[in-house]
């Protein structure tokens, strides 16, 4: 996966820029910004390092992020399913804005929109309780 990922001109330093320059444009955001400081508050350093160590093992398979993304937005506040798509396109602008090579843009795309499907199924589309899930 990192043989592939660097064929394709991604490697960590790139990933590191490309945190740093999306959640710039996400605190930017006029409905973003609002729920990730809400949420945040002042420890954006941390938040960056974490979401860092993330973009690493999802496009090279680097295995340094061991958090829990599920729980942790599904106890977010505020968050509509339309939120998705916004962090998707300011997501697709960066990559299209700042990626190395279009194979490199397309490589991480497919990757976010696993991501926020995933995410956005666990928010939203959640069984009632009590209702037993075919899982």
């Amino acid at each position: 996966m990192r043989a592939a990922a660097a064929a394709k001109g991604i490697d960590e330093a790139y990933l590191s820029f490309l945190v740093d320059e999306f959640y710039s444009r996400v605190r930017a955001d006029a409905r973003l910004g609002p729920i990730f400081i809400g949420e945040i508050g002042d420890d954006w350093a941390a938040h960056l390092e974490q979401m860092k160590a993330f973009w690493a093992s999802v496009a090279l398979n680097a295995g340094l992020y061991s958090g829990k993304p599920v729980p942790a937005h599904q106890k977010l506040v505020g968050v509509e399913r339309s939120d998705f798509g916004r962090w998707l396109g300011l997501f697709r602008d960066t990559l299209n804005d700042t990626a190395p090579t279009p194979e490199a843009a397309a490589y991480l795309k497919i990757r976010a929109e696993r991501i926020a499907r995933s995410l956005e199924m666990a928010m939203f589309e959640r069984l009632p309780d009590g209702v037993p899930s075919l899982g």
